[in-house]
């Protein structure tokens, strides 16, 4: 049985971050999704360098981090369909002990070098297509726990931009740990964090049952009610994909060196985590689709902008200001997923956007790497920047319309927080 939304405790005329926290069960539960939301953090790094270190190839690393990327993003919305209908309770658990025992095998035959590419292939795409939809269910789950529109803007704005931290604080926990252990005890690790974290979430009072889908409900509207989140959140993840090449071909174009560009990137999550909270703490009385197409198109911009950089600074500083726009972006995409969700698919809604946001970024990546050197950087910086434009005109330019339920009680059809 979920929280009652009704349990809320009175709010003030503007909810704070605290309000967030101080509702039934909210602290317990986050801090639990959070926790196994980490593994996402620290898994990545710790499979790359395990494998390479086992497989001394950089060209079988490549693959088997695509292998277990494609199988983690493209699945997505098929396990937070099986959370949708079947429960978190019912549904998360299983994901997580099959994904961390699989995690475990992994971890076991990159121990040492020698072990067959192959064998680590099909287990890093089966515990791929495993990982539980954790983001999507948490998100889903605000929206039980919240039943004022303001303070759940407040909560999108929060998680996103603890998931930001996560992102960053995951590897720095893998490079600690490596220093005196092999890079399999970080998946070890990883292992360890989603089997605990999804137990302590999904025994949380605040956990829903079931919710099958009514009868009758048309999947028809489904593409155009998320198209403008899921475009934005592709766009994104294209503009942003590549980020991390342009900054070291900027610096290496400029003599500089390399160590640098950790700061340079971190300054992008820094100005993405103020963004986040500064956004979440605005009454918004512009629609959310409309803030949407604002932030996608703002980021891409400064993207564009920042090739002209004369100089390291002045590409720092453009960084935090991109940066201010990401938090904002995907928090929008998520709240407008959510208003045309019903509430039998809360979670597939969310996991689409978040499945857009990887599926972007595994192929920007691709796209940057190739264009480096073929084509003058700021020409590289001014695409990047495009395509978060060019997804900004596409969430402009479509039709507000509910697709998969109409707005709940109280709840105005633009959106605005």
């Amino acid at each position: 049985m979920s929280a009652s939304t009704s349990s809320c405790p009175a709010l003030p005329s503007r909810p704070s971050y605290a309000a967030v926290l101080r509702v039934p069960h909210a602290r317990r539960t986050f801090t639990a999704a959070l926790t196994a939301r980490l593994s996402y953090g620290t898994v990545s790094l710790a499979v790359m360098l395990s494998v390479t270190r086992a497989t001394g190839s950089y060209a079988v690393t490549g693959a088997v981090m695509s292998l277990f990327g494609a199988a983690t993003v493209c699945l997505m919305p098929l396990r937070a369909t099986l959370v949708d209908r079947y429960g978190p309770r019912r549904a998360l658990l299983p994901m997580a002990m099959v994904y961390g025992t699989l995690l475990c095998a992994l971890a076991a035959l990159t121990w040492r070098p020698g072990a067959p590419a192959a064998a680590i292939a099909t287990v890093a795409a089966l515990a791929g297509a495993c990982a539980p939809p954790l983001g999507p269910t948490m998100r889903a789950l605000w929206s039980e726990l919240v039943a004022d529109r303001r303070l759940l803007h407040r909560a999108y704005s929060l998680d996103g931009v603890a998931e930001e931290l996560l992102y960053v604080s995951g590897p720095a926990l893998v490079g600690v740990l490596v220093g005196f252990a092999p890079p399999a005890s970080g998946i070890l690790l990883s292992a360890v964090l989603i089997v605990f974290g999804t137990g302590a979430f999904v025994t949380s009072p605040a956990m829903p049952g079931p919710r099958p889908a009514p009868r009758g409900e048309s999947r028809r509207g489904t593409v155009r009610g998320l198209l403008a989140p899921v475009a934005v959140a592709a766009g994104i993840g294209l503009a942003l994909s590549g980020i991390d090449l342009l900054v070291v071909a900027f610096a290496a174009e400029r003599s500089h060196d390399t160590a640098v560009v950790p700061w340079v990137l971190g300054a992008l999550s820094a100005g993405s985590a103020v963004g986040g909270l500064a956004s979440g703490a605005v009454d918004w009385r512009m629609p959310a689709r409309v803030r949407l197409a604002a932030f996608a198109a703002g980021l891409g911009l400064v993207l564009a902008a920042a090739g002209l950089a004369p100089g390291l600074w002045t590409l720092t500083a453009a960084m935090v200001c991109a940066g201010a726009f990401i938090a904002p972006a995907l928090t929008t995409a998520y709240l407008l997923a959510d208003e045309t969700a019903t509430e039998a698919s809360r979670t597939r809604a969310g996991a689409w956007v978040n499945a857009a946001v990887n599926a972007g970024g595994s192929t920007g990546a691709l796209a940057t790497g190739l264009l480096i050197g073929r084509l003058p950087l700021g020409v590289v910086f001014l695409l990047a920047g495009g395509t978060a434009v060019a997804a900004a005109m596409v969430a402009g330019g479509v039709r507000s319309s509910p697709s998969w339920g109409s707005p709940r009680p109280g709840e105005a059809e633009s959106g605005g927080a």
